[in-house]
This record gives C-alpha cells, sequence and structure tokens, in this order.
C-alpha cells in the first residue's frame, strides 16, 4: 500500500508520499505486504485550502481521503484537437466538448451511435474512441460529402479526401464507421423500432448554420391561391424554415421510438437567459430527465447540455398525454432565438457607442 499527501493552493497540487504501518491501517481489512515499488493500493489525502491566493486559511478548509481508481483522460482534448483533425467546419465541436458529451451518453464498446445533424463529424470521433459503431444524418450535402469551400485559414477549397470517414481514420477508429447520409431530419427515413443504444447531437441553433428542412411548393404556396401557370408540385426539394420548437420536438420523439430502453439522448439546448426557467426543457413521456448543465456563450445567451434517458416503449396513449398536459410543452418561445441572439449583439454594440460619445461630452474622461 501507498499513500500520498496532497495540499492545494490557489489551483496548485503538491504531493508527499506517506508509508502507513500494517497495524495503523487495520480497519481498512486490507490484508498483505507493503509493496511501496507496486502498490495494488494507492491512498490519497487531499487537503483544500481555497482558491483565494491573498487569503489562505492556517488550515485546510475541507480534507478528503480516497483510494486513486484511475487516471484522467485530459490528454484527448489535445490529441483529437479540431486544429489537427483532417475534416473540420464552421459548426465543428470542440473536442473536449465532444467528450463530455460522449461521457453523459455512457457510450461503450460495441454501441450503436447515431447524430442526426452530423455535420463534420465530431461527436462521431469522439463515440468511436470508446469503441462504438458510429453513423448519422445531415442535410447539407456538401459537408457530408466534404465539397466546397475549406474552413481552414489559408485554404480555399476541400480536399479529395476530407470527409468524415477520413477523421476516423487519422485515430485509428475507422472500422468503426458505419456510414453517414444526406437526409433530412424532420422526415423519417428508418424502420420503425428500436435502433441505437445512443443519439448524441448538437441541431443547428441558426447563428452559424441555418435551421433548415426540406419541402415542396404546395408547402411554400399555403393557403396563396398559385399561379396560373403553376403546373404542380416540382421533384426537387424546397428549402423551407424549420423551427426550434419543431427540431426538438422531433428529436424527443424519434429517441423515444428508436432508443433501446436505458439507451440515452444527449442534444445542445440553446437558450436566451433573461428568459430562461426550466420549465422551458422539451420533455417526452418515454424520456427521463438525468442532467441539465450549462455552458454560457455570452451575456445573454448560453446552451443547456440536456441528458435523456429511455425509460419505456411509446404508447398512443401517451401522444393524448402529452398533448394534454402543459408540463410537456414543446420548446416555445425560442424560434426567435437567432433575432434576439444578435439583438444582445447590437445593444453591447450601442452600449459602447453611447459610452464612448459619453466621454467625448466630457472631454475624454
Amino acid at each position: 500500500m501507498q499513500a500520498l499527501i496532497s495540499s492545494m493552493h490557489h489551483d496548485t497540487w503538491t504531493s508527499y508520499p506517506v508509508v502507513f504501518l500494517p497495524k495503523a491501517m487495520e480497519y481498512l481489512s486490507f490484508e498483505g505486504r507493503v509493496n511501496l515499488r507496486n502498490p495494488k493500493h494507492i491512498f490519497c489525502l487531499l487537503e483544500d485550502y481555497g482558491t483565494d491566493p491573498n487569503d489562505i486559511p492556517d488550515e485546510p478548509l475541507y480534507i478528503y481521503f480516497g483510494r486513486w481508481i484511475a487516471d484522467g483522460q485530459r490528454e484527448l482534448i489535445r490529441s483529437h484537437s479540431v486544429k489537427n483533425r483532417h475534416f473540420i467546419g464552421n459548426t465543428s465541436m470542440d473536442a473536449g466538448l465532444s467528450f463530455i458529451m460522449a461521457n453523459h451518453a455512457r457510450v461503450k464498446a460495441h454501441d450503436l451511435v447515431y447524430d442526426p445533424f452530423v455535420g463534420t463529424g465530431s461527436l462521431l470521433v469522439a463515440c468511436s474512441h470508446f469503441g462504438a459503431y458510429v453513423c448519422g444524418t445531415d442535410i447539407d450535402y456538401n459537408t457530408i460529402h466534404g465539397i466546397g469551400k475549406a474552413s481552414r485559414k489559408n485554404q480555399k477549397w476541400r480536399g479529395p479526401d476530407e470527409n468524415i470517414r477520413a477523421n476516423l481514420r487519422q485515430y485509428g477508429s475507422e472500422k468503426l464507421y458505419v456510414d453517414v447520409l444526406v437526409s433530412d431530419a424532420s422526415k423519417p427515413i428508418w424502420r420503425d423500432g428500436v435502433l441505437f443504444d445512443t443519439i448524441i447531437t448538437d441541431p443547428p441553433y441558426g447563428i452559424r448554420e441555418s435551421t433548415r428542412r426540406t419541402g415542396s411548393q404546395k408547402e411554400c404556396v399555403n393557403s396563396v391561391k398559385p399561379s396560373e401557370d403553376y403546373v404542380g408540385d416540382s421533384h426537387v426539394p424546397v428549402s423551407m424554415a424549420y423551427h426550434l420548437s419543431d427540431i426538438f420536438t422531433d428529436l424527443l420523439n424519434f429517441s423515444a421510438h428508436h432508443l433501446v430502453i436505458g439507451g440515452r439522448l444527449v442534444y445542445w439546448l440553446p437558450i436566451y437567459r433573461p428568459e430562461y426557467c426550466e420549465e422551458m426543457v422539451p420533455l417526452n413521456a418515454c424520456l427521463r430527465l438525468v442532467s441539465n448543465c450549462e455552458q454560457t456563450l455570452s451575456s445573454h445567451t448560453s446552451r443547456r447540455l440536456i441528458t435523456m434517458e429511455k425509460i419505456k416503449e411509446p404508447e398512443e396513449t401517451d401522444v393524448l398525454a402529452h398533448l394534454s398536459d402543459p408540463h410537456f410543452s414543446p420548446y416555445q418561445g425560442h424560434n426567435a432565438f437567432r433575432e434576439k441572439y444578435f439583438s444582445g449583439i447590437s445593444k453591447r454594440t450601442l452600449t459602447g457607442k453611447e459610452e464612448t460619445n459619453k466621454m467625448a461630452a466630457n472631454g475624454g474622461e
């Protein structure tokens, strides 16, 4: 056995090795000889002196004692950095956040993971690291096939081998790549029944990527009488707005029908902070809310990392309950998130101009 006593002073850890005599540790019921070179158990005593370097107490605020279980994997943030990744886009998820999402989803070897807004596949890269088979869909044909302008500085066009498969090949997990398809998340393409162990995704918010779905000429016309030269529906899909409330309603319904029991849905929910309350998080009768974490984006916006777990198969009565119970109301009031996001930027810019004018009027004070 071996022990470490560690002290923390304003984010700096100092460790001191200590040998415990067998008699002093009899209450732990460990048997065997002390082996300092190759111990089976390592214990840590942690002393927390706070985080203020100007106010360090004489005695620790807290003392923690525990057994060393495993090392962390923070090196993955560096090794999987999008800066060094073969194929990236404007909305490629940061490596650290991708692994956090995979941890929330409890992704493990031989799982089948699906991302309905796959983009450049950053979440698939993280999940494949843990041995899961990965697949996804996206409405953007150019992104799926790695066609068009590059997102990297000093690179005008994407190369012939810039795609999601190449990203997994870069990290040695190409064998776990199932496939990616061009598909509209609002249109069902999958057979009925349970398909996926995990659904993990970052839907578009309408900021850097538009929230669009495919439609028809008839849907565009709506109640307006068509013109005399209108000859019927075009075979070419029409791009239409896909409201955030519809995106998350469809996502939860899809997860309720296609996740295994105990499978998890993990996704980001953008919110306007001044108006946020927990009742705004969309719910589904078949999914249990596990966690709701916040990542601040600005003074007035943030996004919530929502983790849900499937607890039962959907029934017809669930649909009726969902419609009648206001607690299961969809993600309403946020279809104007894009406008609110940029209005906040305009307000901050205007405030800065007003402050400049005020300083000029006061002689630059």
